[in-house]
């Protein structure tokens, strides 16, 4: 295990940003085949079914109080509930996707405006330059402003969906960082999972067409994405600084672009490769400050 966690603690963040990316690229394919909450549902469903060996075997402790089950649940309904579902709900409404990632891109600026006050966190000048170019590089990215010509309740969940990513991540930086991964990421998923089924019991008619694409789709959601990336992300926010963390969600963007070019043939032009430029610059400035903590350096 030694040699697995020095392992991670050296290549985490971008073990991270490369399996968060995918999941644009997963939710691309297999939203043609399931509504939204209906494909939520399953892959948290799916994902805690899987989790049940892997507290067999592994033993976390999940003796706990009361409080501490609740301030777990609470961010797992923030970075799950929240964000996720309102990116799909913001899409489903019309919201192009283009203009739901840029709103949802503000997600470091929040985090490092807010971390200053709730853990003392003093970002340099520095910082605050590589979170400015960071954002204008991801809308380099996404050719500019997209059209906006959207109805209001596609915008909100957009923005709720901005809100969910942020509170969450502080949130859980502030009162989770004290327990096993496993038993965070259990307790998280739980009332997850019943919040998008009641969602889609009450507004989806919950038909599925269960193609190849689909179950690849579905299972490298729930694999990549509700297993790996969401523990990397647990120890992240448990190990380095909330604003450096965040600043992760900046490479998002342009690793997708990548990925979107290279899987499904979608332009990469010199704007896109400038504003991945950009990205990676403002992420270095940022990342370049050693955390306190020593695991983030």
């Amino acid at each position: 295990m030694s040699v697995l966690n020095r392992f991670v603690s050296a290549n985490a963040p971008v073990l991270f940003v490369l399996l968060w990316s995918t999941g644009y690229i997963g939710a691309k394919v297999g939203l043609p085949y399931a509504e939204p909450f209906t494909l939520l549902f399953l892959r948290f469903v799916l994902a805690l079914l899987l989790l049940a060996p892997l507290v067999w075997w592994f033993r976390p402790a999940m003796a706990m109080s009361g409080r501490e089950r609740g301030h777990l649940m609470v961010s797992g309904l923030l970075l799950h509930g929240v964000y996720l579902g309102g990116v799909f709900a913001a899409i489903k409404l019309g919201l192009p996707a283009g203009l739901t990632a840029l709103i949802v891109g503000a997600q470091p600026l929040l985090a490092s405006l807010a971390a200053p006050l709730l853990f003392g966190e003093r970002p340099s000048l520095l910082h605050w330059l590589g979170i400015g170019l960071g954002f204008c590089g991801i809308y380099l990215i996404l050719g500019g402003a997209p059209d906006a010509g959207v109805a209001l309740p596609a915008l909100l969940a957009a923005v709720a969906a901005l809100f969910g990513i942020t509170a969450g991540t502080l949130y859980q930086k502030r009162f989770c960082t004290r327990h096993d991964l496993l038993a965070v990421t259990v307790h998280q998923y739980l009332p997850t999972v019943a919040l998008f089924g009641i969602v889609a019991l009450l507004f989806e008619t919950r038909e599925i067409d269960w193609t190849l694409p689909f179950v690849a789709a579905l299972l490298w959601l729930v694999l990549a994405l509700s297993l790996g990336a969401i523990l990397l992300l647990t120890w992240l926010i448990k190990h380095g600084e909330a604003s450096k963390v965040s600043s992760l969600f900046y490479l998002v963007p342009p690793v997708t672009a990548v990925e979107a070019w290279l899987l499904f043939g979608e332009p990469l032009g010199w704007l896109k490769i400038a504003g991945i430029a950009l990205v990676a610059l403002g992420v270095y400035l940022v990342m370049r400050r050693k955390s306190p903590m020593g695991a983030m350096g």
